[in-house]
């Protein structure tokens, strides 16, 4: 592993965590009333509006499409504490409640990467972040794919891999494009 990918990981999750628990001291978790398939659209609206721009090459509004990765990272922590209290009625969460939750999602994640990374020897680091977006797009469209057919899949990782995976890929994006390489 790159030596510099453990700690640049930790610091783009600490910017994502430390704005969801901003939002949930405003907002509270109102997401909770959210099922699994309105959160896989939110991200996917995030994910279009990136490559909206990327295409385009000019945006009309001034959020920074680095807003939109920490959006995906932090709706795709949302979906995975959803699956995690599926059957759970209870809409409010405390910030106490709720920290240490994210902070499973996202060593649970974090684990993954490091798995694959050692895999596939850092090759993120040499993709463009135009195909990082196009890769979490098509995440979404497996998501969707999957939520379609009820949650069932013959051979394909389920919707807990996939959001995991757009998590990394959304901190791979954020790193590159802070020009840490």
């Amino acid at each position: 592993m790159h030596e510099s990918t453990e700690s640049e990981y930790r610091n783009v999750i600490a910017t994502c965590k430390a704005l969801f628990l901003q939002k949930t001291k405003d907002y509270g978790t109102a997401w909770r009333v959210m099922r699994l398939p309105s959160i896989t659209d939110q991200i996917f609206i995030k994910a279009q509006r990136i490559r909206s721009i990327q295409e385009k090459g000019v945006q009309k509004i001034n959020d920074p499409i680095t807003d939109e990765f920490i959006g995906i990272i932090n709706y795709c922590v949302i979906a995975l504490i959803q699956l995690k209290l599926e059957g759970s009625t209870k809409t409010e969460l405390s910030a106490a409640e709720l920290e240490p939750m994210y902070d499973e999602m996202i060593r649970e994640t974090f684990e993954l990467q490091k798995n694959k990374n050692h895999d596939y020897g850092e090759a993120w680091r040499d993709m463009r972040v135009s195909s990082i977006t196009d890769i979490i797009l098509m995440k979404l469209h497996r998501v969707k794919q999957i939520e379609n057919n009820e949650g069932n899949t013959l051979v394909s990782e389920g919707v807990k891999a996939n959001y995991q995976d757009m998590i990394n890929y959304a901190v791979f994006a954020l790193i590159l494009m802070s020009g840490n390489k």
